[in-house]
């Protein structure tokens, strides 16, 4: 069932949203060389903790973490860890979330390490304005198929590849709610966008083939040809004069 939040819910999940955006800013500026993907999270739990809420993933599904930080080819759901250690020339996505009055916000971004590749820095660009594509084809009206066209069209057009195995999603009281947004589709199917919904929009974007792989810790999904791979992700609101983006940072964020 999708869940049509009032203005009251709206203005709730604006708090929610906010930290999460907050605590991704944060998170970029800690991606230099020598750092390692378990100290980036121990200070983007501790970010959310300070502002009262908590850590959407921690727990969820009994992941261990409280964000999901993949590099390279690892396309999401990175389990953070001491003994993964960035190095220049990575690209790191992160994902996280917080939960505080009722709520849940949602979001991702894929940083460089220091100096990447102008493959990586084309692929990090064209996955990124496949997400405003994507937003800016979610108006009231319009269907998700829109939506889902929209990502794919942007991102094929350049030869890269759109990952199938895993979606968008609603975003409010539960962290994945109906309905499902892939990045793939057909324009006027699927369900039709309706002012108070609230939805993930999240492109998962290869290098190389679209195919994906879990591995043996049920979390880590990486690329199956070793391509790299980019994330990035906002929470949006339906409304009637168009998409409005919630995850959306302060100026100024400080831990």
């Amino acid at each position: 069932m999708i869940v049509i939040k009032s203005a009251r819910e709206l203005k709730a999940m604006e708090l929610a949203c906010r930290i999460s955006a907050n605590v991704l800013k944060l998170a970029g500026t800690m991606v230099e060389p020598g750092v390692s993907t378990w100290e980036i999270d121990q200070n983007i739990r501790k970010y959310i903790e300070k502002q009262g809420a908590k850590p959407s993933f921690l727990g969820y599904g009994d992941f261990p973490a409280s964000s999901c930080i993949s590099v390279n080819n690892v396309v999401i759901h990175g389990i953070p860890s001491k003994n993964c250690i960035l190095k220049n020339g990575d690209i790191v996505s992160i994902d996280v979330g917080a939960f505080i009055d009722g709520y849940h916000g949602d979001n991702a971004y894929t940083f460089p390490c220091g100096d990447v590749s102008e493959e990586a820095k084309r692929l990090m660009d064209a996955t990124r304005e496949s997400l405003y594509e994507g937003i800016k084809a979610a108006q009231a009206g319009k269907r998700i198929g829109d939506i889902s066209s929209a990502v794919q069209r942007y991102v094929e057009d350049r030869s890269y590849s759109v990952v199938r195995d895993f979606v968008g999603h609603g975003v409010g009281a539960n962290l994945h709610e109906e309905p499902s947004v892939p990045n793939f589709g057909t324009p006027g199917r699927g369900p039709r966008l309706i002012p108070g919904m609230t939805i993930a929009i999240e492109p998962m974007v290869n290098l190389g083939d679209y195919k994906v792989k879990i591995l043996d810790d049920d979390w880590t999904t990486v690329t199956v040809d070793g391509k790299l791979s980019a994330h990035f992700e906002h929470t949006i609101a339906i409304t009637p004069d168009g998409p409005k983006i919630l995850t959306v940072a302060d100026d100024e964020v400080h831990l």
